[in-house]
C-alpha cells in the first residue's frame, strides 16, 4: 500500500500510513507522520519537562525511535496521537526522574529553578504549569494545553477518569494560586 507524497498530504488517516510503514517501509508516510504530530509532541515534552528545549529535542527524537520500534504492536485502540504522547510522558518523566537522581532541579528557567522561586516577580503561566507537581501538570498539559479527553488520560496514565479530573481540579487551582502571589508580589514590588 504505497501512498504518494501528494496523497500523503491530504485526507490520508494516520492509519493508514502507518500501515504504509509497515508494508512497504515508504519513507514519504513516515514523514507525513512525523510532520503532523512532532510540533505538537515538542510542546508536550518541552511544557513537562518545564522548558528546556535541547533535552526536549531530544526526547521526542527519542519517542520517535521507540515508536518506530513498536509500531507494530500499536493496536489502534486509542488515537495514534494519544499514543505518542503517552510514549513521550514515559520518556519525559523518566527524564525528570534521572535529573531529580542527579540532584538537578526539576523544572529550570534560564539558570533558576523556577519550583525553588514560586513568587517570583514575572511568573507567567508556563513558570506555574513548570512549579507544579507531576501529576497535576501532566493532567493540566494533557488536558488544557493538548486537548485530550478524560478517559484518553485515564488510560494513558493508569488512573481513573475520577482521578484525572480530580487532578485537573486541583491543577487549576494551584495555577490561579501561582499566578495570583506572582501578580501580589508584583504590584507590592512597585508600591501598587
Amino acid at each position: 500500500m504505497s501512498i504518494p507524497v501528494a496523497r500523503a498530504a491530504s485526507g490520508v488517516t494516520d492509519r493508514d500510513l502507518v500501515l504504509s510503514v509497515l508494508e512497504t517501509g515508504e519513507e514519504a508516510a513516515f514523514r507525513e507522520l512525523y510532520r503532523r504530530h512532532t510540533p505538537r509532541l515538542f510542546q508536550f515534552v518541552l511544557r513537562f519537562i518545564g522548558g528546556a528545549e535541547m533535552d526536549a529535542e531530544d526526547l521526542v527524537q527519542e519517542v520517535w525511535v521507540n515508536a518506530t520500534r513498536r509500531l507494530r504492536d500499536f493496536r489502534w485502540e486509542s488515537r495514534f496521537e494519544t499514543w505518542l504522547t503517552a510514549i513521550g510522558l514515559n520518556l519525559a518523566r523518566d527524564h525528570l526522574r534521572r535529573r531529580k537522581r542527579r540532584g538537578e532541579p526539576e523544572s529550570l528557567e534560564g539558570d533558576l529553578p523556577v519550583a525553588a522561586a514560586p513568587h517570583a516577580e514575572r511568573m507567567d503561566l508556563e513558570a506555574a504549569i513548570a512549579a507544579l507537581p507531576e501529576g497535576y501538570r501532566t493532567v493540566l498539559v494533557l488536558h488544557d494545553v493538548e486537548g485530550f479527553k478524560h478517559h484518553e488520560i485515564a488510560e494513558a496514565l493508569g488512573i481513573t477518569t475520577g482521578t484525572s479530573k480530580s487532578q485537573l481540579f486541583g491543577a487549576r487551582q494551584a495555577v490561579r494560586r501561582l499566578l495570583g502571589s506572582a501578580k501580589e508580589g508584583n504590584h507590592a514590588a512597585y508600591g501598587q
